[in-house]
């Protein structure tokens, strides 16, 4: 046999050695998904740096996480459920009712969904023009408000205090549905006199209204705030601090859920254990990757807010840790 011919063999041999491994190894990586929300608030990030952190182990583990963009809370424990997406971020007012098949979740329950941890606390904060004379929620009444997108977290705590207060769309003079992406542009533009927008400290949605135009947060406080606590115990007050977003000097005080990361019972005990603890092992660099990541205790992320189930996989790395028995 001629030398090139061997050597012609030879290739062919080590190709398909290589193809061989490389389908193997295919065959061993398992993908998954988190889903987040829009590109302005604090989930997309928040999701992409969990991604990035289990991704760093990929080859011992094998799992390779995407995080991807989404509608929101509620559009992405619908995804989980019809099996799109292995994990999303959450407020736990909306983790809670979908679990229990209220609110939004009325008469559909998810009984399959499970808690990972929660995160960062997520205040609403209702932005308002200058000129719009809005110091109350009252006087939001007869005014162009932006209730958010159907499906968002935002939505879900703008719908739950307009329920509270008796009103609906008719409430205000014209009433908009924009993603939170959209939503700064169009205050700043003179489309809406306010808009119902929930997320963490600090986020670039509030950044760019309030450095791009005259936009004050909305205090949530006084009687209302105190009956809305008692009645709904996934909220609590948050402050948002003075000095955070410009022209709000003084500290603004509020109402809101935490995130929560969940996921399904039928996502493997194994992914979501490898999750959790890319997560926690990297603690204090995971808490440096966003600012409202800074003061998160990592045990109380094993429990609080917390209502669906813990699954199994995050269970087993808590029990691990000694953080609950």
């Amino acid at each position: 046999m001629g030398i090139a011919k061997k050597f012609s063999l030879a290739a062919a041999a080590a190709a398909t050695a290589l193809t061989a491994s490389l389908a193997v190894q295919a065959a061993e990586e398992q993908f998954i998904s988190i889903g987040t929300g829009g590109v302005t608030g604090v989930y997309y990030p928040v999701g992409g740096h969990i991604c990035g952190m289990i991704n760093r182990d990929r080859a011992n583990h094998g799992i390779r996480c995407s995080a991807e963009s989404t509608g929101g809370s509620v559009a992405n424990i619908n995804t989980i459920r019809a099996g799109e997406m292995e994990f999303g971020i959450a407020q736990s007012d909306t983790q809670a009712a979908a679990y229990d098949g209220t609110g939004m979740f009325e008469g559909n329950a998810y009984k399959g969904l499970r808690s990972v941890f929660s995160l960062h606390a997520e205040p609403i904060q209702i932005l308002v023009r200058g000129d719009a004379n809005i110091k109350t929620l009252d006087d939001l009444v007869g005014k162009r408000v932006n209730i958010a997108n159907p499906g968002s977290g935002s939505r879900v705590n703008a719908d739950l205090i307009m329920a509270e207060k008796g009103w609906d769309k008719s409430t205000f003079r014209i009433t908009a549905e924009l993603r939170n992406s959209e939503q700064a542009q169009a205050l700043c533009d003179g489309k809406f006199d306010a808009t119902f927008w929930s997320a963490g400290l600090p986020n670039a949605s509030t950044q760019e209204a309030t450095s791009t135009c005259d936009v004050k947060v909305l205090p949530i406080d006084g009687q209302f705030a105190a009956d809305f606590l008692k009645k709904y115990p996934a909220y609590s007050e948050v402050t948002v601090p003075g000095g955070m977003f410009m022209g709000n000097d003084n500290d603004i005080v509020t109402l809101g859920p935490l995130g929560t990361l969940v996921s399904s019972d039928k996502v493997s005990d194994d992914v979501v254990y490898e999750l959790t603890k890319a997560v926690f092992s990297n603690f204090n660099r995971f808490r440096r990757l966003h600012p409202a990541l800074n003061n998160l205790d990592a045990e109380a992320m094993a429990t609080n807010s917390l209502v669906a189930p813990m699954h199994p996989g995050a269970e087993r790395y808590y029990r691990e840790r000694e953080w609950i028995k």
